[in-house]
């Protein structure tokens, strides 16, 4: 009952947001980058933020959650979340952008208490990491249902993880982001989207899964729990080299992503491209939680693996792009 509740809420508040939005034209409107080709509503992900207070409150009358427990990850959430509605209202310059994610990272490692079981030298590169798993999010939510539905497959796999192997969250921490995905995915995951999560959501959500997934790092002492984020860490950073070696702004928006390749150029539906991602995704989760190996071999050969299929898969794409022009 309590999750049917939490749904609705979700449902109502973003069906009271969507009023708010075309109120004040907070609206995406398409250009020649676009994947879409009407005007869509954008900040669909405000869902997140709003459903972080509905498990606070939820869980304080009902459950025995505390809110100064999660004193530290609110900050940090609403912090990285205010930044991002802004840039999805007016547009902020990418430095501003950063610092602010900076400091929403500071207090997300407070939160996980990362810094006792984390070498002092590795500190500015597990915050680097997390500041790119932030963005990572931000650059993949381009075609409907991507960045829904493959945090939700995170999601699940963590709560399966939190669940079935090592308890190391509340459960309900973990399931009422996946309610969120759920609601906005009723309005996202479809061939004409109702809205977009914007900057704000995809923020969000990747905040919040960093946090779950830095939590389940820190109590098990492996490494090998990034590999539930390969999919998305494999494309950013391959796109990113790409464009770097072509000297573009690795902040502009643009066209190179091999699942923008696939929804643009190829023609396929964002649903079917959407589901793939988030499909590969849960293949490899499924092999990270179920396989003995040991995280120093795993996560080698899953990532040479999947660099190895990502780049043999786009520069096939890409001739057959060139050979239909």
């Amino acid at each position: 009952m309590e999750y049917i509740i939490i749904a609705a809420a979700a449902l109502l508040f973003s069906l009271v947001y969507f009023r708010i939005a075309n109120h004040y034209n907070i609206v995406d409107k398409p250009n020649r980058r676009s994947a879409h080709s009407e005007v869509t509503i954008r900040g669909g992900g405000v869902v997140y933020p709003f459903v972080f207070l509905l498990y606070l409150a939820y869980g304080q009358i009902f459950s025995e959650v505390h809110p100064e427990d999660y004193l530290l990850f609110g900050l940090g959430l609403f912090l990285v979340c205010a930044v991002s509605f802004i840039d999805d209202l007016r547009g902020l310059s990418s430095k501003v952008r950063l610092i602010f994610q900076f400091m929403a990272v500071l207090f997300l490692f407070y939160f996980i208490q990362a810094a006792p079981t984390t070498p002092v030298f590795l500190i500015p590169v597990a915050v680097v990491i997390t500041m790119g798993v932030l963005n990572a999010f931000n650059f993949m939510d381009g075609i409907n249902g991507m960045s829904g539905l493959y945090s939700l497959v995170t999601l699940l796999s963590l709560y399966y993880i939190n669940s079935s192997l090592t308890a190391f969250t509340d459960a309900d921490f973990i399931l009422y982001p996946a309610i969120a995905s759920i609601v906005f995915l009723f309005f996202n995951f479809r061939k004409k989207a109702v809205c977009f999560m914007g900057d704000v959501g995809s923020m969000g959500i990747a905040f919040w899964i960093a946090a779950l997934a830095g939590t389940l790092i820190v109590a098990t002492g492996e490494l090998k729990w990034i590999l539930l984020l390969a999919v998305y860490g494999v494309e950013t950073v391959i796109t990113i080299i790409e464009r770097l070696r072509l000297g573009e702004n690795i902040f502009k928006a643009h066209r190179r992503h091999l699942y923008q390749l696939f929804a643009n150029d190829k023609g396929y539906s964002h649903i079917a491209v959407s589901a793939a991602y988030a499909g590969i995704q849960l293949v490899i989760n499924i092999l990270v939680i179920f396989s003995d190996l040991a995280g120093s071999v795993l996560i080698p050969v899953v990532m040479v693996l999947s660099v190895a299929a990502y780049v043999l898969v786009k520069r096939q794409v890409k001739k057959q792009i060139s050979r239909s022009l």
